[in-house]
């Protein structure tokens, strides 16, 4: 602690104030963390998936990082909702497991946010014959 011109003992200069984490930060990290699993084909539903690949498409546009999450954001916890397509072939129940601890890992190391649940909805399996939706859109 520091001493004050009134003699009083302040905190350390690096804890004095408040520090904020949008939704959306918590958002990225979390697709980012989850897209780095084996298995993980693509993020969000199918319908995300294409209004995604249509908004890709837009000269300018970054391509989304978050799509498929969703974070609620306390003042020092977190929870997540992420939907995920897995390649055809995997186990499931695996994927799962690394998404969550890839994402828990990678969101408390980066925010200091404790993440109390990780909710993962496996919305799609992508077959080794089928294109993706992303690759038939920007075809047409």
């Amino acid at each position: 602690m520091t001493e004050s011109d009134t003699g009083k003992r302040l905190p350390e200069p690096g804890s004095r104030g408040r520090t904020t984490i949008a939704d959306g930060v918590v958002e990225k990290i979390a697709g980012l963390a989850a897209r780095e699993v084996v298995g993980v084909h693509a993020m969000g539903s199918g319908m995300s998936r294409t209004f995604g690949a249509v908004r890709d498409r837009v000269p300018g546009a970054a391509k989304s990082v978050s799509r498929g999450v969703k974070a609620e954001v306390g003042e020092v916890q977190t929870a997540l909702d992420l939907e995920i397509v897995v390649d055809y072939g995997v186990s499931i129940r695996d994927v799962a497991r690394a998404v969550r601890e890839n994402v828990i890992s990678s969101v408390e190391r980066m925010t200091g946010l404790e993440v109390v649940e990780v909710n993962i909805a496996v919305t799609d399996v992508k077959l080794p014959d089928e294109e993706d939706e992303e690759t038939e859109s920007r075809l047409q």
